[in-house]
């Protein structure tokens, strides 16, 4: 019976212990500590090898890695929105007049959330000018209204969500032939300080 007395505080002892640790180990705790630095090339290709790795062949994993040159240069968070877009795009006015094609956009932006879409759009004023914004997220916007204006209208430049875009590239709403650039909104923070790569469903 001791035996038995003597095992039940120790096995509290340790629950308490593994509650402890996994208080430590909040994704928002790590990210308050680390220092926003700009992303790179070799970010994006590590998450693309851990989300496939387990399910595709080496061969496969070799046909997605992307060579530097498909790469802009990374905002090095001295710039604004606006100014960046200037930087790696000098020649957007060209690109704007000769777009044509309906059901696509020549520059599409992916960021977290609904809000930090339009937070975007509203920074992008000084660079965009007179050319055409698609919203491309699920908040308040149904996706039947989204196909309708990407089939109806022009757009230049999109803005969304990975979710979303992806339902709208699944129905063939969204062409990304024509698409130049795309802008990975890589350093941002939510509330949680989670950025767009560490949230699970993206």
């Amino acid at each position: 019976p001791t035996e038995c007395f003597l095992s039940q505080p120790e096995e509290k002892q340790e629950s308490a212990v593994k509650a402890k640790k996994r208080k430590k180990k909040k994704i928002s705790d790590v990210l308050q500590k680390s220092a926003p630095k700009p992303g790179v090339p070799a970010d994006l290709q590590n998450l693309l090898s851990q989300h496939f790795g387990e399910n595709r062949s080496v061969i496969e994993i070799e046909e997605l890695k992307l060579s530097d040159s498909c790469f802009l240069p990374a905002n090095d968070l001295t710039h604004s929105f606006s100014s960046y877009l200037k930087e790696i795009c000098p020649k957007w006015a060209k690109l704007r007049r000769s777009h044509k094609e309906k059901k696509s956009v020549v520059m599409l932006v992916l960021c977290s959330s609904a809000l930090r879409s339009l937070e975007l759009i509203k920074s992008m004023t000084a660079f965009k000018g007179d050319c055409r914004v698609i919203k491309l997220f699920a908040k308040h916007i149904k996706i039947k209204e989204q196909m309708n204006m990407l089939e109806k209208g022009m757009f230049h430049i999109g803005v969304g969500t990975p979710g979303r875009v992806k339902a709208l590239v699944e129905q063939d709403a969204l062409c990304l032939n024509s698409t130049k650039y795309m802008i990975l909104d890589w350093n941002w923070r939510d509330q949680k300080l989670r950025r767009m790569m560490d949230i699970p469903e993206v």
